[in-house]
């Protein structure tokens, strides 16, 4: 069954509208008919299944049939704070944690940030990144598309920490505690995951995160890739916590 993802108010309407670059893939790629079957997701969690009215050059309209529980999400919430990064690093770290289970990204403006998105360049690099989460997430099969905020500088990061949610941040100079043995057995319910960008976070920011309640920690005798890092750390915490393995 082909999914598409609608807006929240058009998900609410008994005959909803997909409108975007889907248009195109199910007119031209998919060649979806008058009647074809589909589903459509509100990207927060909500699913339903539907058919196809009618379809134009610009939007399908569909007919609403009845509305299902998808499944498919984690019982976790991980929020990956990802240091910017240069290049496809961010694309594919989006992809993958994505695939992994993220509730949200924040990418996040770090000392080492080789990265400066100046004018209008930060809210263009939102809109692609969040793109790259909803087709990841319908490649997935997911019902919810992780948000992926504006880049935020890290101590505005570090201050949204909700009380209750656990911080954790692999550190290259953490010599005395792995991931593994700073994971409780009970779940928090919220993790966040720090990633620095390349060259890593700078003693003071960790210090900072130290004294905001942030645990650093090691992944192990080897230094991993700014964008090797965040997938790594989601999965381990996932595999302790959430639903993978």
């Amino acid at each position: 069954m082909h999914r598409f993802f609608i807006s929240p108010d058009q998900f609410n309407q008994d005959n909803p509208v997909v409108r975007g670059p889907d248009v195109q893939h199910m007119v031209k790629v998919l060649r979806l008919k008058p009647g074809d079957p589909v589903e459509i997701l509100d990207g927060a969690g909500r699913a339903a299944r539907a058919v196809i009215h009618s379809l134009g050059k610009d939007e399908v309209t569909c007919r609403k049939i009845e509305e299902f529980n998808p499944g498919g999400e984690p019982p976790l919430k991980v929020i990956l704070v990802q240091g910017l990064a240069k290049g496809e690093k961010m694309d594919l770290t989006i992809q993958k944690c994505t695939e992994l289970g993220v509730s949200g990204i924040i990418p996040t403006i770090c000392h080492r940030s080789v990265v400066r998105l100046e004018g209008g360049k930060s809210s263009e690099k939102q809109v692609r990144w969040q793109r790259v989460a909803m087709e990841a997430a319908k490649q997935c099969r997911r019902p919810a598309v992780p948000g992926v905020s504006a880049p935020q500088k890290l101590g505005q990061v570090l201050a949204s920490i909700p009380e209750g949610a656990a911080a954790y941040m692999p550190w290259e100079d953490e010599k005395n505690r792995s991931l593994r043995e700073a994971l409780p057995p009970d779940s928090p319910g919220t993790v966040y995951i720090f990633i620095g960008p390349e060259g890593g976070f700078e003693s003071h920011e960790v210090e900072e995160a130290r004294q905001r309640g942030v645990i650093t920690v090691s992944l192990g005798p080897r230094i991993l890739r700014t964008e090797t890092a965040g997938p790594v750390c989601v999965a381990l915490v996932m595999h302790k916590w959430g639903d993978l393995g």
